[in-house]
């Protein structure tokens, strides 16, 4: 099966600054929580670029860390860029983040379709746990991000 997941938020910066924070691949630390078990390996630039590959650690389940691989595959400088797994715990992997000025702010967009590996544990292990790990991991970095973009701390990002 092939499952799509959709986030929009309104960031509180300009769309230069969502873009200067968002396109640096090691600020993905920032937006992730730390109950997740994630690790940056490898990240040879620090902005994204066509071509940028990234390595991960990522915890799968308690004691058992699987490497990730993506690659940074478009990128439409202040709108959007993509990155696709090129090695990882999904069979497939595609994540586009969007990025418009709206409102005195930006709409940032995360549209991610993806596909479990294992034919029906995979389905098994995405109804049972993948689902809602991933809708924690994308409410956790809504809620970061607001934290990190909040009125207060604007002038200090």
């Amino acid at each position: 099966m092939i499952y799509q997941l959709k986030r929009e938020q309104h960031v509180n910066c300009s769309l230069s600054d969502a873009w200067a924070f968002f396109s640096t691949p090691r600020n993905l630390d920032k937006l992730t929580p730390d109950s997740v078990g994630f690790k940056i390996t490898h990240c040879s630039s620090e902005t994204a670029h066509e071509g940028q590959m990234i390595g991960y650690k990522v915890k799968v389940a308690p004691f058992i860390w699987v490497t990730w691989l993506t690659e940074i595959t478009k990128v439409n400088d202040m709108h959007s860029f993509v990155d696709d797994q090129r090695i990882g715990p999904y069979k497939v992997w595609h994540h586009t983040h969007r990025f418009e000025e709206q409102d005195g702010g930006v709409l940032m967009t995360d549209e991610v379709t993806y596909v479990m590996p294992f034919g029906i544990i995979g389905t098994i292990v995405h109804g049972l746990f993948v689902k809602n790990k991933l809708r924690h991991i994308f409410d956790e970095r809504k809620r970061l991000c607001e934290q990190y973009f909040s009125a207060e701390n604007a002038s200090a990002n």
